[in-house]
């Protein structure tokens, strides 16, 4: 049976201004496709275009519109060039999930407050917000350290937080840019199993990543060099 189309992408481009004689093109023109309920991988070494590309497809740049074929996204059959910014954070907020090499959790807030964060930003506040965090962290096994501050938990637990926080809002996508590279062998393990569970439950998950250990748990791996898919 043919899978159903998550997300999509064609002549996707960007290219950034470093001075006023220096122009860096970090994607030449990517084709990719995303079937719902997919675990991909997208790789390539240092300066391939592959952060470049997530920040595109989970709507944190627009591709450029010029110098080519007009680009295409689309997120579940709708169009995410053609729509304006409030409807794209809108539509990140409440669709997308995102986990980061770096956790980004706010130091001076418990980690069921820096759960609740992405609550906010998708208009849910209050009680409401606050059992959906403590779910969310019961989800990644972190029921019991709801109110510690993440100097408190260990690199693992803290990318767990980040995962919770990313799964609150129930999100379609999840986006993980090097979700294990600030972790020992150890906690990148323990990372990877949890991600492997919320693929088996139904999420769509596209990792970047430099690690063939990580890609290779993949359903599918999609190689990027110089802006480009090269594999």
């Amino acid at each position: 049976m043919a899978q159903t189309t998550l997300l999509e992408g064609s002549n996707l481009r960007k290219t950034y201004r470093l001075g006023r004689h220096t122009d860096v093109a970090a994607l030449r023109g990517v084709d990719i496709r995303i079937a719902k309920g997919e675990m991909v991988a997208i790789m390539g070494p240092s300066g391939s275009g592959k952060s470049t590309l997530m920040h595109i497809l989970g709507l944190l740049h627009a591709p450029d519109l010029n110098h080519g074929p007009r680009p295409e996204l689309r997120f579940d059959g709708r169009d995410m060039v053609a729509i304006g910014d409030a409807d794209r954070t809108r539509t990140r907020a409440r669709r997308m999930g995102f986990v980061f090499q770096d956790f980004n959790l706010v130091p001076t807030l418990t980690a069921r407050e820096n759960v609740m964060l992405a609550c906010d930003y998708a208009g849910v506040r209050g009680s409401v917000a606050r059992t959906a965090a403590d779910e969310a962290l019961a989800l990644v096994g972190l029921a019991d350290r709801g109110d510690h501050r993440p100097v408190e938990l260990s690199g693992g637990e803290q990318q767990r937080v980040a995962i919770a926080r990313a799964l609150v809002n129930r999100p379609s996508l999840i986006l993980a840019d090097e979700p294990t590279g600030n972790l020992d062998s150890h906690a990148g393990a323990e990372v990877m199993a949890l991600l492997h569970e919320l693929n088996a439950a139904g999420r769509t998950i596209v990792l970047i990543t430099h690690d063939a250990d990580v890609a290779v748990a993949a359903d599918r791996q999609i190689h990027l060099r110089d802006g480009r898919v090269v594999a």
